[in-house]
C-alpha cells in the first residue's frame, strides 16, 4: 500500500504549469529543463552555488549534417523536434525526433534525454540516447555547448525568498572549464565525441555540468552513471523515509489520491539535505528554481505543521522549533539556510511557532523544556505591539498579508484570534506539566475572543472589521476572516453570517477559492492572486477545507477541496499561489511550496479526523464524503499504527491490525499511544 516512486510521474503534455516553473530537485541540487527542448538545460543551483543563467545546449551531427536542439517553432528542417517530457522527482525525460531528407536521404534518428540533478555534486547529469531509424551506418556527433553566464558562491545568510544575486562572467580557462572569481564551472562527458551508430542501433552518451570553488577541481570519479543512479537511490530512500511518516491515501474517488500524493510530493520537494544547511534536511518555503531557500514559519508551521512534523519525525522537528527560536523569530518573519533571520517580525509567525509545537506535542508527547519559550513568546507580543483594549494592532501591510490596498491592517479578527488560540495551549501545556498561570491565560483567552466579537464583528455585514489608529474602518472580505471560525471566537449566528459569503461568485471559483471575494470592489485585483483576489495562495483552500471538516461542515469542506482536484493532475508539485477561475499559476511567482502539504493535513485531520491528544490518546471523527471510498493507512501514533477506511455512512477504524470500531462515523478512541 506504500507509495513507489514511478506514482509521483507527470506527464508533462498535460501540465498547466508555466514552462519557467518546471524543475527538479534532488535534495542536493535542482536544474531546470530549457523549454521546447530535448536536451537544453537552463540553469542550477545548489546554495551556496548559483548558476542560474548558465545554459547547456548540445548539438548532434549527422553524417556532417547539424542538427540544432533549439526548439525552433518554424516549417521545414528546423532541427531536433521536441516530442514530449515526463516528469519525476528523481529526473525529467524528454524525448525528440528528427526525421527529413537532406541530401536526397532520408536521415531519421529518434532521441531521448533524461535531466538528473546530483545528489552529492552541485550540478546534473545529463543522459542522452540516440537511435539511428535508417538502414545505413550513421556517424553521429554529440557536441555540448554551455554557455557559463554568470555563476556565482553566495553566503548561506544571503539566501532568501528571491533570486540570489549573480556573480561576474565567467570566463573559459581551459578546456570545458569556466571561472570567474567565485566559482568554477566544469563540463565533463563520459564517451568520445563521435558515437558511430548501425541501422537501428542506439546509444547512451552522459554530459554533466558541475560548480565548485573557485580553483577546486570536481572531486570523486566522475562515473555519471553512478551519479545517476545515486540520485535515484537517494530518492528512494526518502520516499521509504515518508512511507514510514505519512500515511498512504487510496480512494475509488477520481482526482482524490492525485492531489494528496502531490500534495505530499510539494513538502518533499522542499527539503535540503546539504551539510552547510542549518539542519538537514532543511525545510526550504520553495527553493525549486533557486528562489524561496528560506524557511518561512507560517508557511511550515502554520499551514502544514502537522503534516511537516509527520514528514520530519520528532527530533526534527524540535530541531526545526529550536532553529526558528534561537534564529528570532520573535524578531525575523523568515530564516536563511544558515539559520540567520531575515527581515522584520511578521504577525503571524507567533501561531505558526506555537501551532508547530503543538502538533510536535500531541503526536510525540510533551517537550518541557520548550514551555518557558512558548510563555515568553506570547508575552513578547504582548509587551511589543500597541493595544486596544484586549487587542492588539498588527501594524500594516508588511506585518501582515501584503496587500496592495488599503485593506486588512492594524486591529483585525486574524491574528487575534489565533493569539487567543495560543494562550489557550499555554494553559493546556501548563496544566498537563503542574506548570502556574492556567487559569489566568483561559481567561485571557476568553477575553480576546470576547473583544473580538464586540468590537471587530458587525452583525449588519456579517464580517469583521479593521480598525485602524485613526479609527478608520476597512471591511476587507478576505479568506483570513474564516480562519476565527476554527479558533473559538464564533457564535453560531457570526458561523452562519460568513459562511454565507462561501458561494459561487465571491469566494468559490471553478478551480480553486479566491483570496479576496469577488465581491469585494474595494480590495479585489486579479494579479496578486494570493492575497488580494482571482485566486489563492496554495495553502490557503486545503486550510479552508480542514476547518470547515473542524466544524462539522462536511459538504462544504468537500466541495472546497474537490475544486483543487486539477492541480494533482496538471501539475509536479504545487506552486505559491494558483488562480481559482482557470487551471493556472502566474509565471511571475514561485514555482513550489511548502504549504502545499496542507492538502495532506487537511485530508488527514480534517476528513479522516485524526485527533492526537496531550495525554497520548488518538481520537478519530471521521467525515467520508458523500461519494466513493477513502482508505487512509498507517498513521503512526506514539509507537502504534492505525487505519481509517471510509465510504458514504461507513467507516472502519484499524489499530495494529485489530478493528476498533465499524459502523456509522462517529468520534471514536482508537488508542492510547505506547510512547
Amino acid at each position: 500500500m506504500t507509495y513507489e516512486l514511478q506514482e509521483f510521474a507527470l506527464d508533462l503534455r498535460k501540465s498547466t504549469a508555466p514552462s519557467n516553473y518546471i524543475w527538479v530537485n534532488s535534495g542536493f541540487s535542482t536544474a531546470a529543463p530549457l523549454a521546447h527542448t530535448v536536451m537544453g538545460v537552463n540553469g542550477w543551483f545548489s546554495p551556496p552555488f548559483a548558476a542560474r543563467d548558465s545554459v547547456l545546449h548540445v548539438q548532434i551531427t549527422a553524417d556532417g549534417h547539424v542538427i540544432e536542439d533549439t526548439g525552433n517553432l518554424g516549417k521545414g528542417d528546423c532541427g531536433l523536434l521536441f516530442a514530449g517530457a515526463e516528469w519525476r522527482p528523481d529526473r525529467i525525460a524528454r524525448k525528440g525526433t528528427y526525421h527529413y531528407y537532406v541530401n536526397d536521404q532520408l536521415l531519421s534518428l529518434a532521441l531521448e534525454s533524461e535531466l538528473t540533478p546530483l545528489s552529492d555534486q552541485a550540478g546534473f547529469v545529463l543522459s542522452v540516447r540516440v537511435k539511428n531509424r535508417t538502414q545505413r551506418k550513421l556517424d553521429v556527433t554529440l557536441t555540448p555547448k554551455l554557455m557559463p553566464g554568470c555563476p556565482n558562491r553566495v553566503p548561506l545568510d544571503e539566501w532568501d525568498f528571491v533570486f540570489p544575486r549573480q556573480g561576474e562572467p565567467a570566463q573559459l580557462l581551459e578546456d570545458s572549464v569556466w571561472e570567474n572569481e567565485a566559482v568554477r564551472l566544469t563540463l565533463l562527458a563520459d564517451t568520445p565525441d563521435s558515437v558511430p551508430l548501425q541501422p537501428n542501433e542506439e546509444r547512451i552518451v552522459r554530459f554533466a555540468a558541475v560548480v565548485t570553488p573557485k580553483g577546486e577541481a570536481v572531486s570523486g570519479a566522475s562515473d555519471l552513471a553512478a551519479w545517476v543512479k545515486a540520485t535515484e537511490a537517494f530518492w528512494q530512500q526518502r520516499l521509504d523515509a515518508a512511507n514510514r511518516h505519512v500515511p498512504t491515501l487510496r480512494s475509488d474517488i477520481p482526482g482524490l489520491e492525485d492531489y494528496y500524493r502531490r500534495s505530499l510530493i510539494s513538502g518533499m520537494v522542499c527539503l535540503w539535505y546539504k551539510p552547510e544547511l542549518a539542519m538537514q534536511p532543511f525545510p526550504a518555503v520553495a527553493g525549486m528554481e533557486g528562489a524561496g531557500v528560506c524557511v518561512y514559519p507560517w508557511d511550515v508551521g502554520g499551514y502544514a505543521g502537522k503534516a511537516i512534523n509527520l514528514l520530519l519525525g520528532k527530533d526534527k522537528s524540535i530541531e526545526l522549533a529550536r532553529l526558528m527560536a534561537v534564529g528570532g523569530i520573535d524578531r525575523h518573519s523568515r530564516f536563511s539556510p544558515s539559520g540567520k533571520g531575515l527581515d522584520g517580525v511578521y504577525s503571524y509567525s507567533l501561531w505558526s511557532f506555537y501551532n508547530l509545537m503543538w502538533c510536535v506535542t500531541t503526536q510525540h508527547g510533551p517537550i518541557t523544556e520548550m514551555f518557558p519559550l512558548l510563555k515568553e513568546m506570547l508575552l513578547k507580543d504582548e509587551e511589543r505591539l500597541p493595544h486596544r483594549g484586549e487587542l492588539l494592532d498588527y501594524g500594516d501591510q508588511r506585518q501582515l498579508l501584503e496587500m496592495r490596498t488599503a485593506a486588512h491592517q492594524h486591529v483585525v479578527s486574524s491574528p487575534n484570534a489565533e493569539r487567543a488560540w495560543c494562550y489557550d495551549r499555554l494553559a493546556d501545556l501548563a496544566d498537563h506539566l503542574g506548570e502556574e498561570g492556567a487559569a489566568e491565560w483561559r481567561d485571557k483567552a476568553e477575553r480576546i475572543r470576547a473583544a473580538i466579537r464586540e468590537q471587530l464583528w458587525d452583525a449588519d455585514k456579517g464580517w469583521f472589521k479593521c480598525i485602524y489608529p485613526d479609527e478608520h474602518i476597512e471591511y476587507v472580505y478576505t479568506i483570513q476572516a474564516f480562519d476565527s471560525l476554527r479558533m473559538g471566537v464564533c457564535t453560531p449566528e457570526m458561523e452562519a453570517a460568513l459562511l454565507s459569503h462561501l458561494r459561487e461568485g465571491a469566494f468559490l471559483g471553478e478551480y480553486g477559492v479566491s483570496s479576496i471575494s469577488a465581491e469585494d470592489e474595494l480590495h479585489y485585483e486579479l494579479n496578486d492572486p494570493d492575497w488580494s483576489g482571482g485566486g489563492s495562495y496554495t495553502g490557503e483552500a486545503p486550510v479552508l477545507a480542514h476547518t470547515l471538516w473542524e466544524i462539522q461542515k462536511p459538504e462544504q469542506a468537500w466541495d472546497v477541496l474537490k475544486r483543487l482536484f486539477w492541480m494533482g493532475k496538471q501539475l509536479p508539485y504545487y506552486p505559491q499561489e494558483h488562480y481559482s477561475d482557470r487551471p493556472m499559476a502566474p509565471a511571475h511567482k514561485r514555482a513550489n511550496i511548502v504549504a502545499g502539504l496542507a492538502g495532506v493535513e487537511a485530508v488527514l485531520f480534517g476528513m479522516a479526523g485524526l485527533e492526537p491528544r496531550l495525554n497520548g490518546e488518538l481520537w478519530v471523527s471521521p467525515q467520508p464524503p458523500a461519494e466513493g471510498s477513502v482508505s487512509i493507512t498507517g498513521y503512526p501514533h506514539r509507537g502504534q499504527r492505525v487505519d481509517v477506511h471510509m465510504s458514504p455512512g461507513m467507516c472502519r477504524i484499524v489499530c495494529d491490525g485489530q478493528t476498533v470500531y465499524e459502523g456509522a462515523p462517529q468520534s471514536v478512541l482508537a488508542c492510547q499511544g505506547n510512547q
